[in-house]
Formats: C-alpha cells, structure tokens, sequence
C-alpha cells in the first residue's frame, strides 16, 4: 500500500473516530444501570421508562418542535420572498441594506442577537402593550429572524445558478407573473426551499442561547431543560433522549438515502 494511500485512510478513520466515538459512548451509556454516567452498572433500559414518565422533558420537547416547525415554515416564506427579490429584481434603491439585513443574522453573535430582540421585546411591550410577556410567540418570533437568513441564503443562490431562459420561453408563451412563479421558477427552487426548511428546523430545534433571551416562564424548550440538567451532572435520562433523536435522524438520513437510490435508478432506467 503506498504512503500516501496509507495516510488518507489513516486521516479518515481518525476523523470518524473522533467524530462518532462520543455518539457510540453515549448510546451504550443510556443503557447504563448505574445513575452515575462515570459507573458500568450493567445493561438496562429504565431509563427510557424514566424518560417517557418525566414530564418536563416530554412537554419541552414538544414545544421545541413545535417552535422549529412553524418558524421553520415562516423562515421559508419570508426568507424565498427576500432570496427572490436580492435575484430577480435587479437593482433597486435600498437593496443593498435590505442585503445587510436579510444576512446580518448569519454572522451576529447568538448572545447580541438574543439581546437585542429581547430589548426589542420590552420596548414593544411598553409602548403598545404587545407582546403580553415572553412566551412562545416571542421565540417564534426570534427564530424566524434568524432563520430566514440561511434560507433567502440557499434560495438566492439556488437562482443565482438558475437557467433564467427557461423562465423567459414561459414568458414569450404568455404566462403571467404568478404562473410563472408557482408553476415555472417554485418547482425549480424547490430543492432550495425543502433544504432552507430543514436547515431552519435544525437550527431552531438546536437554539439555546437566543431561546433563553426571549422565553419566559413555563416555556423552557428542550436545550434550555437539557442545559439546565446538565450543569447538575449528566442525567442519564438525557442519554437516553439524545439516542433517541439520533435513531429519529438516522432513520431520515436511511430513508431519504432510499429515495435518492430509487429516483436514480428510474433515471437510469428511462
């Protein structure tokens, strides 16, 4: 084997290793019978019986999915409409901030963006009466802003790249504006917008830091219940949580891989 054959795959076990070796230690440990995460105790699943009797981690883990559902959904809405108007409209006087605006989020600190919307938050609360205390509908509010920047990114770039004579021979064939929206340039973007739309789950399924800027009592999402739990010691409850996420995203990344296979195969088939 040469050296340079020998050192690639060297480099590339390194890095699974210290990748998915913490995973793997995680997943054996909630199986762990001992209370203390350092202690082999044996093998057991009590754990996952405790899981699904607490409460707390039930509750804000609905809610987080919930929060990343619906702001997952406004992020794809409001971010295609800013990714196509940075594309499709040219120069226009204000594009240039609307551009600083749309993607100041990417490379604002999480702690001065949380800040700043929970300022924004009391000042709207003490002016107009709105919102009535800190609660689900400000986290909403706070991811969205922050994830429709990754999505009018993926959109803007996805038409940037975008074959515009195509949109053209729709338009010479008498198509209006909005049929040439929803029927031409939608279903070409599509792929952009799916891939916004999972990026913004993600992104707000995993927010700590700006969540706990703008919640308010009662409305601890599941890295705020996780955080606080873990500053206490590692409860093995968490392992046990965590193993399931990673079955949930191992079971979408096998299924989707699935598709992928199949639609090529059609492809090559045709």
């Amino acid at each position: 084997m040469k050296r340079g054959s020998l050192f690639l795959n060297g480099s590339a076990l390194f890095g699974f290793v210290f990748l998915y070796a913490p995973i793997i230690s995680l997943i054996i440990y909630s199986f762990n019978e001992s209370k203390l995460v350092t202690v082999w105790g044996g093998w057991s699943i009590k754990w996952y019986a405790a899981l699904f009797q607490n409460e707390q981690i039930i509750n804000a883990t609905l809610l987080s999915f919930k929060i990343a559902a619906i702001s997952a959904t406004l992020a794809v809405v409001l971010g295609t409409m800013a990714g196509f108007v940075l594309s499709r409209m040219g120069r226009f006087r204000g594009k240039t901030i609307l551009s600083g605006w749309v993607t100041a989020p990417l490379i604002m600190p999480d702690v001065i963006t949380g800040l700043s919307l929970l300022l924004l938050f009391v000042a709207l609360e003490s002016m107009f009466g709105w919102p009535a205390g800190r609660g689900t509908g400000t986290i909403i509010i706070a991811h969205t802003t922050f994830c429709l920047a990754y999505v009018a990114v993926v959109v803007q770039s996805r038409l940037a790249s975008l074959d515009e004579t195509l949109e053209e021979a729709a338009m010479d064939l008498g198509a209006k504006p909005s049929s040439l929206f929803f029927l031409i340039t939608l279903p070409l973007i599509a792929p952009a917008i799916v891939s916004g739309w999972l990026l913004s789950f993600t992104l707000s399924l995993d927010d700590l830091v700006i969540a706990s800027f703008v919640s308010g009592p009662g409305n601890s999402t599941l890295p705020m219940v996780i955080f606080s739990k873990v500053r206490l010691g590692v409860s093995p409850e968490v392992n046990a949580l965590a193993t399931l996420m990673i079955l949930v995203v191992a079971i979408a990344v096998i299924a989707a891989i699935f598709i992928m296979h199949r639609q090529n195969r059609y492809k090559i088939s045709q």
